[in-house]
């Protein structure tokens, strides 16, 4: 600009525009902290006698030069003096920004790749504080609360005006203007409205469109598609399908599917006041507020009590399932997105946070180290699983509430889907949530997760620790009828829906005690001294034990364990079957096989134990016996396997674990620094690997459908949740997904969309 020109007209704007053009500069050009430009204005009103700003020429250069002379001597740099330099300047930093901290966290956050593409717009500068009638504002084509089409937004005049109405610049409501607020928009305001409403039909949606008012006259900014909550873009969305302007196909690619969390767990709202103890990785979405424990046996005490408790530890195992489920939300020191504790509370619909590395516990003395702060059993923390922070003390929560609008938006998406939708669940609990947010039926009920808790892994470890199979077997007896009861009752609520259960999976270990009380305890149950027990423990440790003696080979060491849950499931549906008077087919799933004799086996056990069923309740049974396809030499063998299995299920967590070789209880240690360094561009436990992962499912699809075109295909790890997991399994033919409970209906719209736009993609491919 001509300042000197400028300066003629309006000295005071004159010197205000290129005071703010040096503190924006010197920000981004130079990096200096506007902080610095405050306290060098603050000295220098102390002595000249100002408040505001200067009252004339002499004092406006003067502040200019103490700018100037800051930035000679403390910054060893001055603003060029010419548009050209400065302009270059400014381009060449604004590019410099894609590498900063902020937006590298940015691009994590909302899934932009590393090499994406960035854009700078240079335009003519607009000066909305050179008179009373000049301001800036920000109109939304819709009222975004009710749908309602009127403008809403907000308009603030500048300083001048501002002085002359009250202490602070005023700021209009553009939706709520009187004929008497009309009147101080200094501009004409049915011209704004035209054009706000001529970018809505032009671009189809809600738009916010920014403007600036000079001396009167109106500039239009920008305009983008206007920012919303879920819910606000659920109703609008709707609202749209109601009044014609698009379809409901339109309106389902118009969610985001991750969005619906906000509507699905607990989230509060953040204040100033807020005290962020450390961060860690959001694994389980929502917030939750209780007293620190740090065992699961005193988190069971205190929800006894009544009392809500976030469980504590390092990182979470089988035997910390019942301590997780009532438990309002969990934290872990070690661990990623898809460890054992995130896996778990995703599925039961508890919010978690994972990988709390600046956090520290100290298990002698009973306490959490967080920030220099030393906090003891008792004390209150809320986490929030959706951002990964942990906050100090108890935080309101604001509960969440599904609206009409929703559940329309979830018919539009059954009606658009292709793929059915189930649920990754094992407890009446979760499989009531699951029904309640749309669920299918189950498509992973992991038995092993029904065995971690008062009598149930006594008799787990009395069979564990059998010297022989009559021992076994007696232990076996005593868990049957609660695995019956069990599988009974999630039949009853599935009420004819397919039903997967997976038999035991885990290896043996992970059941046994752990702590000396544990050791004594289970040694004076069995009635032997505790060297036999401690005995027992180390000859079942295993160095590896996620590639070792678990899976389909524990039913071919121990063929007695198959065939009592075979039993139970026969017998369970039998009687759901009778009470709801239709059959129920129950879907038997073997885990972790490579061979197709290791299928042989197994199925072959199952069936025995059926005829013999049917034989003594006299009835048939229909059931369908598959595998879980977890390991690389399944994928590879699919045609033969699928000559004998009816279904197939994609386990991606254990698939991507022994495709890529990683550990996913440990990648989350290195996995983040690979997606900041751009080796890859998410992790791939949450998405799935197209390249490498989804190249091999697919070559599975086609092995198996080549041998057996009807076999049934489904995924059941959690990339079953996952919208761009989601996505490339349509685009491979699977016939369904399962996710946890409170993914279901994330995993609904996703599907939709997915059929959409592959629809209108071949639609395209035909067209050419």
């Amino acid at each position: 600009m001509d300042i000197l020109a400028a300066e003629l007209d309006d000295p005071a704007f004159a010197y205000r525009s290129y005071r703010r053009f040096i503190e924006s500069y010197a920000h981004l050009v130079l990096a200096v902290d506007p902080a610095e430009f405050e306290d060098i204005a603050d000295a220098e009103a102390a002595e000249a006698g100002w408040t505001e700003e200067p009252g004339d020429r002499a004092g406006w250069r003067a502040l200019i030069a103490r700018y100037q002379t800051y930035l000679d001597a403390e910054i060893g740099a001055v603003v060029p003096q010419t548009p050209l330099e400065q302009l270059s300047a400014v381009i060449e930093a604004a590019y410099a920004t894609w590498r900063s901290p902020l937006a590298t966290s940015h691009r994590l956050i909302q899934g932009i790749p590393e090499n994406a593409g960035l854009a700078i717009t240079a335009h003519a500068m607009i000066f909305n504080e050179h008179d009373h009638n000049s301001g800036t504002g920000r109109a939304v084509s819709r009222d975004l609360t009710t749908g309602e089409s009127r403008l809403s937004g907000e308009f603030g005049l500048v300083a001048p005006r501002a002085r002359e109405i009250g202490e602070k610049p005023p700021v209009l409501d553009l939706g709520t203007l009187s004929d008497g607020d009309a009147a101080r928009f200094p501009a004409d305001l049915a011209e704004l409205t035209e054009h706000v409403r001529r970018i809505e039909a032009h671009v189809g949606d809600v738009v916010e469109v920014d403007f600036m008012v000079g001396d009167g006259e109106l500039f239009l900014m920008q305009s983008r598609v206007a920012r919303r909550t879920a819910g606000e873009a659920i109703r609008i969305a709707v609202q749209f399908v109601d009044e014609g302007l698009i379809n409901e196909a339109e309106a389902i690619l118009r969610i985001d599917p991750n969005s619906l969390d906000e509507l699905l767990h607990p989230t509060f709202e953040r204040t100033a006041d807020l005290v962020v103890l450390g961060r860690g990785m959001p694994a389980s979405p929502g917030a939750a507020t209780g007293e620190i424990v740090f065992t699961s046996e005193r988190a069971q005490e205190l929800a006894n009590e009544e009392r809500p408790v976030i469980l504590v530890r390092n990182e979470t195992y089988p035997e910390d399932i019942h301590g997780m489920h009532v438990a309002e939300g969990v934290l872990t020191i070690r661990g990623g997105t898809t460890s054992h504790a995130a896996v778990v509370a995703r599925g039961i619909g508890r919010p978690c946070v994972t990988g709390a590395g600046a956090l520290r516990i100290n298990a002698g003395t009973a306490t959490l180290h967080a920030a220099g702060k030393v906090l003891r059993e008792g004390d209150t923390i809320t986490i929030d699983g959706t951002s990964g922070e942990v906050i100090e003390g108890a935080v309101p929560l604001l509960r969440p509430a599904l609206t009409g609008d929703f559940a329309m938006l979830m018919d539009y998406a059954d009606r658009a889907r292709r793929m059915r939708v189930r649920a990754n669940t094992e407890t009446p609990i979760e499989a009531r949530s699951a029904r309640a947010f749309g669920a299918e039926g189950i498509g992973l009920c992991r038995t092993e997760h029904m065995f971690f808790e008062g009598d149930r892994v006594r008799s787990m470890r009395e069979m564990i620790l059998a010297s022989d199979e009559t021992g076994r077997r007696a232990a076996l007896e005593k868990l049957l009828p609660i695995q019956r009861s069990d599988f009974t009752e999630l039949f009853e609520i599935m009420a004819g829906l397919p039903v997967t259960i997976r038999l035991l999976d885990p290896p043996l270990h992970e059941f046994l005690p752990q702590s000396d009380g544990e050791i004594a305890e289970t040694a004076a149950m069995l009635g032997v001294d505790e060297s036999v027990v401690r005995q027992r423990i180390a000859a079942l440790q295993e160095f590896n034990p996620m590639l070792g003696h678990r899976g389909c080979r524990l039913a071919i060491s121990y063929p007695e364990i198959v065939e009592t849950q075979a039993r139970a499931i026969f017998e369970a549906a039998i009687e759901a079957g009778e009470k709801a008077g239709e059959a129920v087919v129950p879907e038997i799933m073997v885990p972790l096989v490579s061979l197709r004799k290791e299928l042989d086996f197994v199925k072959g056990r199952i069936d025995k134990v059926a005829a013999l069923v049917m034989d003594e309740r006299g009835c048939e049974i229909t059931y369908s016996v598959g595998t879980m396809i977890e390991l690389p030499r399944a994928i590879v063998r699919a045609d033969t396997i699928a000559e004998i299995a009816d279904f197939f299920s994609f386990g991606t967590n254990d698939l991507t674990q022994t495709v890529y070789g990683i550990s996913r209880d440990d990648a989350g240690n290195f996995l983040s620094t690979y997606v900041r360094q751009g080796i890859i561009e998410r992790d791939p436990f949450q998405t799935i690997d197209v390249e490498g992962v989804g190249e091999l499912i697919a070559l599975a699809v086609e092995k198996a459908r080549r041998t057996r075109p009807d076999i049934s295909l489904g995924v059941c790890g959690e990339q079953g949740g996952d919208p761009a997991s989601i996505a490339f399994f349509e685009q491979t033919g699977l016939d369904y997904v399962s996710c946890s409970p409170f993914r279901v209906p994330i995993a609904r719209l996703a599907a939709a969309q997915a059929t959409i736009r592959d629809e209108r993609s071949r639609r395209g491919r035909a067209r050419r």
